[in-house]
């Protein structure tokens, strides 16, 4: 046992999603497509008393990461570090609970694989109602294609083999478990199309046109959001929505052309990992 071990997850917007429910929180998740970000979660987790989460400072209560501690049978502090907003579309809550368990991992001496820990995560995240897919797509890195719902052991990945300078702008949070908690067979059906159509045509100018055609399908499209999207298009240029938040996200200068000041990060190609030293974020 160490006295700290950290780790960096990538953040992570997801363009379209479907929802899979099965009889283990395991089998559960998510068939889509994501883009991992630059911008992610720096975690570091130490041996304590008690189980106790800090973000940027801030203590928070973050079920899935309780979760994940509980599974590896440990309490520990766990500190984390992001620029990116909780509840905004931006895979945080996956980010803390996949960062906590490759942190406690190591900083335990549990001796679990990758899959193990990533498994550990996704059932956690799953059980907390706080997602269905990011911790697979952070996992993989790039521009993750999620073919088959679950965790690592049921969900075969594909990716689009690109690179970009990713732009963002958050209006507002939603929640996810209010979007798939309730009747999601309209948004399942969007789901497949706009996948459907990527798998077809892995670029990732056909994935940011399926992830807009998804986010109004699946009746997700807030005016806001809309308005933010119209105006990037209007200058030229491309832009979705992030699931799930009121978040726009373009590629390339897209959002700085249409006038925001957006926040810009770029596609991390890895993904999580645990470090040496205390990561960035």
């Amino acid at each position: 046992m160490s006295d700290a071990a950290h780790a960096f997850v990538p953040g992570h917007v997801t363009g379209f999603f479907t929802v899979a429910r099965g009889e283990d929180p395991i089998e559960t998740g998510s068939r889509g497509g994501g883009i991992a970000l630059s911008d992610g979660v720096a975690v570091t987790v130490r041996p304590g008393d008690d189980t106790r989460v800090t973000l940027n400072g801030e203590a928070i209560e973050v079920e899935a990461v309780e979760r994940v501690l509980n599974a590896l049978r440990t309490t520990a502090t766990v500190t984390a570090e992001t620029p990116l907003p909780l509840g905004s579309g931006f895979g945080v809550s996956g980010g803390l609970a996949l960062g906590t368990a490759l942190a406690a991992n190591a900083a335990f001496d549990r001796r679990l694989s990758y899959n193990e820990l990533v498994t550990v995560a996704h059932g956690a995240e799953v059980q907390s109602g706080s997602g269905l897919g990011d911790v697979v797509g952070q996992a993989r890195g790039g521009v993750p294609l999620r073919l088959e719902p679950g965790g690592p052991q049921y969900n075969y990945l594909d990716a689009i083999p690109a690179r970009s300078r990713v732009e963002y702008v958050t209006l507002g949070e939603l929640s996810t478990e209010d979007v798939v908690g309730g009747d999601t067979d309209a948004l399942t059906e969007a789901g497949e199309r706009a996948l459907s159509s990527v798998v077809e045509e892995p670029t990732l100018a056909t994935f940011t046109r399926a992830s807009r055609r998804f986010s109004r399908e699946a009746d997700l499209l807030t005016p806001a959001v809309k308005e933010v999207i119209d105006d990037v298009a209007a200058a030229g240029g491309d832009a979705a929505m992030a699931m799930l938040g009121e978040t726009v996200f373009a590629l390339g200068t897209g959002l700085t052309d249409a006038g925001y000041d957006a926040s810009v990060c770029s596609v991390y190609p890895a993904g999580a990992t645990v470090e040496d030293g205390p990561p960035t974020a």
